[in-house]
């Protein structure tokens, strides 16, 4: 029950964050959002974790400068995705990125039904159209392959480094991607206090918490419950969007995102059962 408490704390302290970044975006754009975000994970998991950098091997430093690249691409994409479409629309978009990695090299017919499912259900979540936003819509899915690549990446970086020192390498790796636009938003007069402190906001809640509760409920629940419980992003998404951000979905857009989360649980569920 702990762990589980600990992991829903996680989910909606990352999609609260997400939303209050939103909120930043007239006055720094959704660039300006990550920048933020990104130096304030750094600034907080550099000194809490201390990786030794200097003895990084190029093995650890590769996956790890690569993941770096993967946090900037994929708070870019879903950043800018919320602010086109929205942040409900935005997040189940980018959850399809680790419903592959579940699905990824299987045969097995109930699989390739949730794959089906999932298509299905993304369909009926955008409802394509002349008008709709492709833009947008192309984002959350950039976002979608960048998280389908910080999973496999993570996997691969916890094999070569203990603990959170890959996480805390590469954040500080995104910080340095970032610093030129940070100066050219302050060379503006862009960085105003408020907009200061809806970045720190969003890094704290959507990056540094949702880190540490991550870490500390996989410690506790097995890892294909872990991978059930995750599907409660999207539906996190989109209570922030309507309470914070006053983003009301159709009636569409809730049953698309009911049958994206409900193809997720039964592709986990199924998976942990063949392993």
């Amino acid at each position: 029950m702990a762990g589980l408490a600990v992991l829903m704390a996680g989910a909606a302290s990352n999609q609260t964050g997400a939303a209050i970044g939103a909120h930043a975006f007239d006055l720094i754009g959704p660039p300006g959002v990550v920048a933020v975000r990104q130096f304030v994970a750094a600034s907080v998991l550099l000194p809490a974790v201390r990786p030794n950098l200097r003895r990084f091997t190029r093995a650890q430093w590769w996956p790890t400068i690569l993941l770096g690249v993967v946090f900037v691409s994929m708070n870019l994409g879903l950043y800018t995705a919320i602010d086109r479409i929205g942040l409900g629309l935005a997040v189940t978009l980018e959850f399809l990125g680790p419903l592959a990695v579940a699905l990824a090299g299987s045969r097995s017919r109930l699989d390739l039904v949730c794959a089906a499912a999932a298509g299905a259900g993304v369909y009926v979540l955008v409802l394509p159209s002349g008008s709709s936003d492709w833009i947008g819509i192309g984002c959350g899915l950039l976002a979608a392959g960048c998280w389908a690549s910080y999973i496999l990446l993570n996997r691969l970086l916890g094999q070569r480094l203990p603990g959170l020192q890959a996480t805390a390498a590469a954040t500080t790796v995104a910080a340095v991607l970032t610093l030129p636009l940070l100066i050219v938003l302050v060379a503006q007069g862009r960085m105003t206090p408020l907009a200061l402190l809806y970045g720190v906001a969003a890094g704290v809640l959507a990056s540094v918490i949702p880190y540490a509760s991550d870490l500390i409920a996989l410690r506790r629940v097995p890892a294909h419950f872990f991978g059930v419980l995750m599907s409660v992003h999207p539906v996190f998404a989109a209570l922030a969007g309507l309470v914070l951000l006053g983003q009301v979905l159709d009636v569409h857009e809730w049953i698309g995102i009911a049958v994206v989360v409900g193809a997720n649980i039964l592709a986990v569920r199924h998976n942990a059962g063949r392993g």
